[in-house]
């Protein structure tokens, strides 16, 4: 190894993530406390402004409890932890269907404007309780097994080693789209929950998700990740044909969530250490760089049709964060130089472009020149959950390596 070293920037130390962290929290805090109706506000101009003060998402909330309980886990303020018992009880007594279970996606105040159940939405519930529960709040352990049923009984699709996405808010009718977006967070929640309770139910089924998405559907798609699936998991390339711009269902090949995939993938190696869960994590790594790099004004791509075509060229914050945490863990791992360069650089750009100096939190969207796309700081469900993971995955990776090891079986 030549002369570059994790000392190299201020973005491998653990105490200037840790500070970033806690900048980025506090754009949060506490103007996202509702203390009227209960629950967080969510939408934020650049001032941290709220701009909308009744809707309120369940992928929000719970992104909320998982900042605040980040940043109670890493000895952040006690009035973090106090936001956290104010979400998980109004996520308890709010968006928690108390006739048939399971979770509101979406409530205009406390009335469910769509009570419709999402696997994508569950999975943010478990991350969060998760973390919650890591950071010392033991009502939220409980959870952890609750909501891992809720989702083995109405979401589990069995013979797949998968999750269904979509479901009516009385579980009778489930819609024919399937996605891989909901099963990747799914990965990452359960992953949360075993280190949240050491139990191996929960590492299995995310190396049981894992295997299907990356290994089996992948080799369906010339091994990159598809978005879309038809009822039998078989690609949808037509789904385009119905996009319109719903954020947890975009089309075609996306460099971040390849890149998401490889920092869950790296993440279940110090776990499962099996060669081929690295092989994988590294062939989406460097597959992702390779197909999503601007070469010209610099970030990733956000979207590649089939033929490789960039649709999208704009740049999103959330894909830049992934870029982030994947590439630490990928450093962390090989030590290579240019893979410490390649993380080194995704954080300068984000320095550059993304991240508000003057505010704090970071900016939503860029066209491909880098220029701001809306005036909006923070829409909802954003939070900047991806940033405050991402940085506490690097934070990880150059101060600490798991050593706990526990076999699939």
């Amino acid at each position: 190894m030549n002369t570059l070293s994790f000392k190299t920037s201020e973005f491998f130390h653990p105490d200037w993530l840790r500070s970033h962290i806690f900048q980025t929290i506090n754009f949060y805090y506490p103007q996202s406390i509702d203390h009227q109706t209960g629950g967080y506000f969510h939408c934020f101009l650049d001032d941290g402004s709220v701009c909308d003060i009744r809707n309120k998402d369940l992928v929000g909330t719970a992104r909320f409890i998982y900042i605040y309980s980040v940043g109670t886990l890493l000895g952040g303020p006690s009035d973090w932890r106090r936001a956290v018992e104010h979400g998980l009880h109004f996520l308890e007594h709010h968006f928690r269907d108390p006739v048939y279970g399971g979770y509101y996606w979406r409530l205009k105040g406390k009335i469910a404007a769509d009570p419709t159940k999402y696997a994508y939405g569950h999975a943010f519930v478990l991350l969060a309780v998760s973390y919650a529960a890591r950071a010392g709040i033991s009502c939220a352990r409980r959870w952890i097994e609750e909501i891992y049923q809720i989702l083995e009984t109405h979401f589990r699709d069995k013979p797949y080693g998968l999750y269904l996405d979509e479901r009516s808010f009385d579980w009778s009718r489930i819609s024919p789209y399937r996605g891989q977006n909901a099963n990747m967070h799914l990965c990452e929640a359960m992953i949360a929950a075993f280190e949240a309770t050491g139990h191996p139910v929960y590492l299995r089924r995310a190396y049981q998700l894992a295997y299907a998405v990356t290994v089996i559907l992948a080799g369906k798609t010339g091994g990159m990740i598809w978005e879309q699936y038809d009822e039998r998991w078989n690609p949808d390339w037509r789904y385009h044909q119905e996009y319109e711009g719903n954020e947890f269902r975009p089309y075609g090949f996306l460099p971040g969530h390849a890149l998401e995939w490889s920092k869950l993938l790296l993440k279940l190696s110090a776990y499962c250490p099996e060669p081929w869960i690295v092989q994988r994590a590294e062939a989406l790594y460097y597959g992702a760089l390779n197909m999503g790099t601007d070469t010209v004004y610099g970030g990733l791509f956000f979207s590649i049709a089939p033929d490789g075509y960039v649709l999208d060229s704009d740049k999103y914050y959330w894909v830049m964060a992934e870029a982030i945490g994947a590439s630490a863990l990928m450093a962390a791992k090989s030590r290579r130089p240019s893979d410490l360069r390649t993380y080194q650089s995704f954080f300068e750009y984000c320095r550059n472009y993304f991240i508000d100096h003057k505010y704090g939190g970071w900016y939503p969207r860029l066209n491909r020149r880098n220029k701001r796309i809306g005036r909006i700081k923070s829409p909802p469900p954003k939070t900047d959950y991806h940033p405050i993971a991402n940085c506490l995955q690097a934070l990880f990776a150059f101060s600490y390596t798991p050593v706990k090891s526990i076999s699939k079986n």
